[in-house]
């Protein structure tokens, strides 16, 4: 599925280009045009759509099984609130008028606000609590939000700026934010799939994790480092999209069973394939085009409402 939206998202768009310039552009031949399109707008977009997919779908599968909350998502450690927050200081503050400028900052505030999160959730007697780390991370996620309007009202510049950037837009995300946050991903990902065996073992309870060998503070930090790293490069790469985190891990374990191994491995493909969806979705749905975060708030709505309603959600 992941391939075939992908190919649609190369021949389907806001500027119709007939299929044939399409592939002669792909090939090295073909218009000026069909060449911009294709190369510069059109493959990063897919570039992006895939990195910012697989970041938030073994970011809210991880999130997921360390809260052993079925319906958290990345923005509840304050994920989203810091990377938000540190961008309009930055705008607003330091002059920052660049997409390449906003991923350090958006990656900066995400490090920082977890890890305040984390040492609020933590106590002196043992690793941190997740319940705990869950309440924190709301609390401080609402104060940053708070702390962002402001910034953002009092600053018409930065208002201006922020307001595509909050919509989730996959549009104009070149190279040079790419592989800025290319290695953030990879780093997060093999975090997250070193972290998922004995994730399993922590859904059956911290006693009898430890009693399999589990060292639960080395999992938290690895679980908390992974998500701040994937989380973060979604966000700095194309704003909050929010849903996609909370709804493919749920979609994923209905088809795959309860092993977090699984459940990352095919949330990687789920995830991006509903970002690249969402993304082909807003270019036709609308002349001038919907940002791809408005989409899936469009999608994932009716779905979190199913979740609620059913009457035995999936289980960690």
């Amino acid at each position: 599925m992941l391939a075939v939206v992908a190919a649609a998202s190369l021949f389907v768009g806001a500027n119709p280009i007939p299929p044939g310039d399409i592939w002669a552009a792909l090939t090295g031949a073909g218009s000026d045009e069909a060449q911009f399109v294709v190369w510069d707008q059109r493959a990063p977009r897919i570039v992006a759509g895939v990195m910012v997919g697989m970041a938030l779908g073994v970011a809210g599968a991880l999130i997921q099984a360390f809260t052993r909350n079925p319906l958290a998502d990345p923005g509840v450690l304050g994920v989203n609130a810091g990377a938000a927050f540190f961008i309009a200081v930055g705008i607003a503050f330091l002059g920052v008028t660049r997409p390449s400028e906003y991923v350090w900052l958006a990656c900066a505030g995400a490090l920082v606000i977890t890890t305040a999160v984390y040492l609020l959730g933590s106590s002196r007697r043992g690793p941190a609590d997740p319940i705990r780390m869950t309440v924190a991370g709301v609390a401080v996620g609402a104060v940053l939000s708070g702390l962002t309007t402001g910034v953002t009202l009092t600053h018409p510049d930065a208002f201006d700026r922020m307001r595509g950037w909050n919509a989730g837009t996959l549009l104009e995300r070149g190279p040079d934010v790419l592989f800025a946050t290319a290695p953030l991903l990879l780093i997060g990902l093999v975090l997250a799939m070193t972290a998922a065996p004995a994730l399993n073992s922590v859904a059956l309870g911290a006693d009898v994790a430890r009693s399999h060998g589990v060292r639960l503070a080395r999992v938290q930090i690895a679980a908390v480092v992974a998500i701040t790293l994937l989380a973060g490069a979604a966000t700095a790469i194309a704003g909050p999209i929010s849903f996609v985190g909370l709804m493919v891990p749920h979609v994923v374990r209905w088809c795959v069973g309860t092993d977090q191994r699984r459940i990352f491995a095919v949330s990687m493909l789920a995830a991006p394939a509903l970002v690249l969806i969402a993304d082909v979705a807003g270019r036709v749905a609308v002349p001038g085009e919907m940002p791809a975060g408005i989409v899936t708030a469009f999608i994932g709505a009716p779905v979190l409402i199913a979740l609620v309603r059913r009457r035995r959600a999936s289980t960690l």
